[in-house]
């Protein structure tokens, strides 16, 4: 193995259930649209090496116990246990002026490799417990560790016996550590079970911290899904110490199941939730947490599949990248000051364009800040904004890439607030994701098989 490697409050129960829509579709890829295009090949080792991680006993599917039910019906309303701010129904706009930053014609972009020989890789993070450890998510229900030793052969977690990964967009998709981490050894991830449907749970690790076990796993949410693409991914602890997850709009051609713009689902969404207690509960100033016919859970809307987000670590702004239907790919940026409810406008809008121009009513919708067409690639993968040490040339840029064609993107705001976006880098990648390591390095997931670091030159 090659390595270089350096450095929410209101029961949910959950919230409202949806009812499931029994709809057969065509499993397509993320960026499925009336024009199908080709799943992921099977990995291929990048180099010579292999992974030497030793698969583990696949676990038996658990008996879930969360304690809030992860039934799927919409049958239940939350109570509030404190008092809510006034319900934002307004959407904000990212009015907040963004610091200049270097103009990015003298940037120079490259990889240095930092592990090859995985198996469909689609994340990777630390734990942000002082370790300097990487962990990378397999699509097939591993979560890898890398050390500065090495890729090591006994995986944090492996739930492969309970995840569905058919479909080209199903598997285990994200992982997030709980910011104390190194004290509660806690972590959630984020996948698809074997029906297909969405599912975030808990996990406890062991306290060595260098083993999760599969049977401590607490179901916090739970929610069907009519088709096999669109299913979204990412989970990720905001500043705010809560935890946000992006849902996809349940698949299809054109939002065909009417979830973009429906506040009633969590489908089409990025959600916010507290889970510091034994069941997911809503935090009391999320936008919608006072509107009656809104799930609570939503933290902004009008998203057709937000495969991936972040957070700057330096601001706090959020940044989500929304893979598009047949002509634009988008990245949205949220300030940190802002109360959440964006709008970001699927399927009125495909990016800053109209999908269907009979019903294109754009007030209230929030524009995205960088945008590209299938010219230049079919799906976008979210990166990282850039707040490492070794690379200072990259300081406060937003990287970003695209699966089907190996591009990367960085985006700053020039000298007078607007902001800039400029192809860096065409790779050979097939970009699923980017990662950050506990210095700040930001880092390139190939589906292939291998991880790079962003290098300037």
């Amino acid at each position: 193995m090659k390595t270089n490697y350096t450095d929410l409050k209101i029961p949910v129960k959950l919230a409202a259930r949806l009812a499931l829509i029994v709809v057969a579709v065509l499993l397509t890829v993320a960026c499925a649209s009336e024009r199908e295009t080709p799943s992921p090949p099977p990995a291929a080792v990048v180099a010579t090496p292999s992974a030497t991680s030793t698969a583990t006993a696949t676990p038996a599917p658990p008996t879930h116990t969360a304690t809030s039910s992860p039934t799927v019906t919409d049958t239940s309303s939350p109570t509030a246990t404190q008092t809510p701010p006034p319900t934002t129904t307004a959407t904000p706009s990212p009015t907040a002026t963004p610091t200049p930053l270097p103009d990015l014609s003298s940037v120079g972009l490259d990889l240095e490799p930092v592990v090859e020989g995985l198996e469909q890789p689609v994340f990777a993070t630390h734990a942000g417990d002082g370790s300097g450890r990487l962990f990378i998510v397999e699509k097939a229900g591993k979560i890898l560790v890398l050390t500065a030793d090495g890729l090591q052969a006994q995986p944090l977690l492996d739930i492969t016996g309970r995840v569905g990964s058919n479909a080209s967009e199903q598997g285990l998709l994200g992982l997030a550590f709980h910011p104390d981490f190194a004290n509660n050894g806690r972590l959630f991830v984020y996948y698809t079970d074997r029906n297909g449907d969405t599912v975030i749970s808990r996990f406890q690790a062991n306290e060595e911290r260098t083993l999760a076990d599969p049977d401590s796993e607490v179901v916090l949410l739970q929610q069907s899904q009519p088709a096999g693409n669109h299913n979204g991914g990412m989970i990720a602890f905001g500043p705010d110490g809560y935890l946000y997850a992006g849902l996809g709009d349940g698949g299809g051609a054109g939002d065909r199941y009417g979830n973009g713009q429906n506040l009633g689902t969590i489908l089409g969404t990025l959600i916010r939730i507290d889970v510091e207690g034994d069941e997911a509960v809503v935090p009391a100033d999320n936008p919608f947490v006072d509107q009656g016919d809104a799930r609570p859970e939503i933290w902004a809307y009008g998203l057709r599949n937000p495969w991936r987000f972040s957070f700057d670590r330096a601001t706090g702004d959020l940044w989500i990248a929304d893979v598009g239907q047949n002509q634009w790919e988008e990245i949205n940026r949220q300030p940190a000051d802002s109360p959440g409810g964006e709008n970001y406008g699927w399927p009125i809008t495909e990016a800053t364009h109209c999908y269907d121009a009979d019903t294109c009513d754009r007030a209230g919708l929030t524009e995205p800040v960088a945008e590209y067409d299938h010219s230049q690639g079919c799906s976008v993968s979210g990166g990282y904004v850039y707040r490492g040490a070794l690379q200072p040339a990259l300081q406060g840029i937003y990287f970003y890439g695209d699966y089907c064609s190996g591009r990367v993107w960085g985006v700053t705001a020039d000298a007078n607030g607007q902001w800039q976006d400029t192809e860096l880098l065409d790779s050979n990648a097939q970009i699923s994701s980017f990662g950050e390591t506990e210095t700040g390095e930001v880092l390139l997931v190939d589906y292939n098989g291998a991880i790079f670091r962003l290098i300037s030159r």
